[in-house]
């Protein structure tokens, strides 16, 4: 079944590639088709889920995240990350003890909480692909590192409530402070305590090991101070682990939410059809409505009140101000929950505590999957053709400008710092090593001006390539390809041994890794 799991994951990702649409939701289906098919399906364990699964996915997230920008736009973060997941729960909720017959409010919000978080997973591969801005790849990834703390929290008191244990406000306050604060504080000191293992092994094996462990306790502190933790070699090796971690896990979390699907159906029989249409209603109007009207609302309030939540008021940028209708849009429809809600509904108790069935268990199973189904095939289809069709992309100009701009910046520091080794007392030898890197970085300079200078006449935010430069990268693949291909050849006639084949093809692959991808 791993294997069979592992091909359907290659199989599906290569016709996402070449038909656009989005791997999570073709995985989603193909999980449903054998789902449907004879044989064992594989039961999704909420505790396994929300243990070893989820970890790893926020963590890769946070390597990916930018703390910097997650500060300047915490006034939206924290908005859609607990105050609407709160909503949601209680809307959800009390929309279920209203119209859904014999069901708890208590129940209802156990349900809200469950859908109410959305997994950033699928939103971002899509995001990435399509060139959203960078803010909104920062709003997807700062929501998805905070609302599970708010929407477990929920479900825990909700849970307390309906299995009879009591529903007690400083006892959730408590418990949230616990999760939410509590874990935020525990993982700044874990990723400063992981801090000195780093640097004591320097080895990229070493490195990687202590970052496969960190996961299950820190994140977003490390990838920001990772430039300046880890060194290059590790950096390389890191970046290429979680690159394969991020492909299979989230291969294997899609494949298991379309094999849910025979789970949640067979319970369904004890209810009327009206009841369950109902209940599925209210659910997908809790997730599909709430969110935009949460935005416009948010978006909507005074310049003052914008300041005093942490908002800087004003449009435009990567910064705390307000989103546009386009953003707003887009922002609205990447909201799909996934794994993280099935985990937390799978999660609910058999029984109460009188040893009474919890009220409506079937009925949210059903519902919390219909959710995720509808949000991932649904908007998961659809979310790149509406970012296109708004025109809501980044400028890739604009940030090639600010990239080239570093690069001047740092080649001009390198020069700066060899006068000041030319000042040193030094011999010969180091004058003839000082005055090749100077031609270097001279060289470099020269190239990242010119390039500045032609991204200034940029139109429609794309990246203007020369046919000069297309042809340089062109050539720079063919004399590569020539170089392995004649290293080979020495090694098969006896010439080169594998060992120092290894180290000669290494040098040629981080070579062509500084290459533009090939299409």
């Amino acid at each position: 079944m791993v294997l069979g799991a592992v091909a359907a994951i290659i199989a599906v990702h290569w016709v996402a590639e070449r038909t656009g649409l989005p791997a999570a939701a073709l995985l989603t289906l193909v999980g449903i088709a054998y789902a449907l098919l004879p044989g064992p399906n594989v039961s999704l364990d909420p505790d396994l889920a929300l243990t070893l699964i989820l970890p790893p996915l926020l963590y890769s997230a946070a390597l990916h995240s930018s703390l910097s920008a997650i500060r300047r736009s915490l006034r939206t973060v924290v908005s859609l990350s607990v105050l609407l997941v709160l909503v949601t729960a209680l809307v959800i909720g009390v929309g279920f003890e209203l119209f859904v017959a014999g069901a708890t409010l208590a129940a209802g919000i156990a349900l809200g909480a469950a859908v109410a978080p959305p997994d950033p997973v699928a939103a971002l591969a899509v995001g990435r692909k399509v060139g959203l801005p960078p803010r909104l790849l920062t709003l997807i990834q700062g929501e998805g590192l905070l609302n599970d703390a708010t929407a477990l929290t929920i479900l825990t008191v909700a849970v307390a409530a309906a299995t009879g244990e009591g529903y007690s406000t400083p006892d959730a306050i408590g418990e949230f402070v616990m999760a939410a604060v509590g874990g935020v504080l525990a993982g700044v000191a874990v990723s400063y305590g992981v801090r000195p293992l780093r640097r004591l092994r320097h080895d990229p094996l070493s490195a990687n090991a202590i970052s496969l462990a960190t996961p299950f306790v820190a994140g977003l502190v490390i990838g920001h101070n990772n430039p300046s933790w880890a060194s290059g070699a590790g950096r390389l090796q890191t970046d290429a682990v979680w690159r394969l971690v991020d492909f299979l896990l989230e291969g294997i979390v899609f494949l298991l939410i379309g094999q849910q699907l025979p789970q949640v159906v067979r319970g369904l029989g004890q209810y009327e059809t009206s009841t369950v249409v109902i209940a599925v209603g209210i659910t997908l109007a809790g997730v599909l409505v709430l969110r935009p009207l949460w935005l416009l609302l948010t978006e909507s309030l005074p310049r003052w009140a914008h300041s005093r939540l942490g908002g800087s008021g004003d449009g435009g940028g990567t910064g705390g101000g307000r989103l546009t209708g386009r953003e707003i849009i887009v922002l609205s429809w990447s909201g799909t929950p996934g794994v993280i809600s099935l985990a937390a509904i799978f999660s609910l108790p058999l029984v109460t505590d009188t040893g009474a069935p919890f009220p409506d268990r079937d009925l949210l199973l059903f519902c919390a999957f219909v959710a995720v189904l509808v949000t991932l095939v649904g908007q998961g289809l659809t979310f790149a053709p509406l970012v296109r069709a708004l025109g809501c992309r980044a400028d890739q100009a604009d940030q090639a400008r600010l990239r080239n701009e570093a690069r001047i910046a740092a080649a001009e520091a390198g020069l700066a710092r060899l006068d000041q080794m030319q000042a040193d007392e030094h011999d010969d030898v180091d004058d003839q090593v000082l005055a090749g890197l100077r031609a270097q970085l001279e060289t470099r300079l020269r190239r990242y001006r010119q390039r500045l200078d032609v991204l200034s006449t940029a139109a429609d935010g794309e990246i203007p390539l020369s046919p000069q430069y297309e042809a340089a990268v062109r050539l720079r693949r063919a004399v590569i390809l020539s170089q392995r291909e004649e290293l080979l050849h020495l090694r098969d006639v006896g010439r080169l041994p594998d060992d120092g084949l290894r180290v000669l093809e290494r040098e040629l692959d981080h070579e062509e890794n500084l290459l533009p991808s090939a299409r």
